[in-house]
């Protein structure tokens, strides 16, 4: 029975998008939701229109939307229903002769994303125009088990790999997987590589790791399947911080090779400041 169920799901979900000529589509998820999913594919102009869109919404936010997630291509706006009937949203005003709460939502969304998206100044404007954040990272040995592996795999000597990895310029795609994990496009295409056949239990926090044409750090001890070639004794995330996440989408990261000593003084310098 279920994949009749999936079959009639999806079918609903394809009747329901509304596509739209400035590159992207709009639909329903559930009752409480409209994803915005933009075409193209991963890169960094589909990544910039998801940054303007995640601005309007942060300039213009209505009462009755909750709350916003991003991913590669899309961001999913979680909203009130109650108070979309209720009070409307943008300029329309509530009450039982409105339109349903989805359809006033996905109109307002389409107007709002019609005129951002038109204006190529904030399609291409850098999210806080942050510099390189450069992340310390000691490769191999216990922090890095599969860097022989992919050496291997690249037919590159692990030196030659990490210099590789190092040269690159990666952007912060999204946050997500557990909190703080961040998403980075830009890997040397040699360097890509699946998921391990069978995930670890535990990877370390601070591990750095390559899946496919991905790679990330895990900011916690949480179970994983990606490739590890090394850690960084920065601190992805972190509660107690006045912003918990160290890198948020749209920022720009470098990689640096670390010696096990300076991994150490890095780490200790760190130990010692959040002890102050």
């Amino acid at each position: 029975m279920a994949e009749p169920v999936r079959e009639l799901a999806e079918e609903a979900r394809v009747l329901a998008v509304e596509r739209k000529e400035g590159g992207y589509e709009l639909y329903p998820l559930g009752e409480e939701a409209v994803v915005i999913r933009f075409q193209g594919g991963i890169g960094e102009r589909t990544r910039r229109r998801v940054d303007a869109a995640e601005r309007m919404l942060n300039r213009k936010k209505p009462g009755a939307v909750i709350e916003w997630v991003r991913a590669y291509t899309s961001v999913t706006v979680y909203y009130d229903p109650w108070l979309v009937f209720r009070q409307g949203i943008g300029s329309a005003a509530g009450g039982s002769d409105q339109a349903a709460p989805y359809e006033q939502v996905r109109e307002w969304l389409s107007a709002e994303l019609d005129a951002c998206l038109g204006t190529e100044a904030d399609e291409a404007a850098e999210v806080g125009q942050c510099p390189v954040r450069v992340i310390p990272v000691r490769f191999g040995g216990e922090a890095g088990p599969d860097l022989p592996a992919i050496a291997a795999q690249s037919g590159l000597s692990a030196e030659e790999v990490v210099e590789l990895y190092c040269s690159a310029e990666y952007i912060v795609h999204m946050i997500g997987f557990t909190p703080g994990f961040p998403y980075l496009g830009g890997l040397p295409e040699r360097l890509a590589c699946p998921r391990r056949s069978v995930p670890r239990t535990i990877v370390p926090a601070g591990s750095v790791g390559i899946a496919g044409v991905q790679t990330g750090i895990y900011p916690l001890a949480t179970p994983g399947g990606w490739q590890l070639i090394g850690r960084t004794p920065l601190r992805l995330f972190d509660p107690e911080r006045e912003t918990p996440s160290l890198l948020r989408p749209g920022e720009r990261v470098r990689f640096e090779a670390v010696t096990p000593e300076g991994y150490a003084e890095l780490e200790g310098s760190l130990e010692q400041r959040k002890g102050r």
